[in-house]
């Protein structure tokens, strides 16, 4: 996948979106989707970095939890292959939930 396939894929969940994160107070009403990079782990071979593999966060925020939302958002992740582990958990100060969906995805250039 490219940079902008990986953003396209996280724009059809229907959800508002931001790589990393939304300004400083423009946050829109839940839900929405954040997400990002956080690192890599190439293949390496012949002293080179052969294939770029990035990790990629897709974390989806809620009031209330939503399971059609979050069977929508894996059903999408699988219709691209994307294998991922996925993370639940409830935040008591901002009274929402966040569903962490960690995965890998190899980046081609265009």
């Amino acid at each position: 996948m490219t940079l902008q396939e990986v953003a396209a894929m996280v724009e059809s969940f229907g959800l508002p979106f931001a790589y990393y994160s939304f300004p400083e107070k423009e946050a829109p009403d839940l839900p929405y989707v954040v997400y990002y990079y956080p690192n890599s782990d190439d293949m390496i071979a012949d002293n080179k970095n052969y294939q770029p593999i990035n990790a990629v966060d897709i974390e989806v925020y809620t009031r209330n939890k939503d399971f059609a939302l979050e069977s929508r958002v894996e059903n999408i992740l699988k219709a691209h292959d994307i294998p991922y582990e996925k993370n639940s958990t409830y935040s008591n100060s901002e009274h929402m939930w966040g569903i962490l969906y960690a995965a890998e995805v190899i980046i081609k250039e265009n």
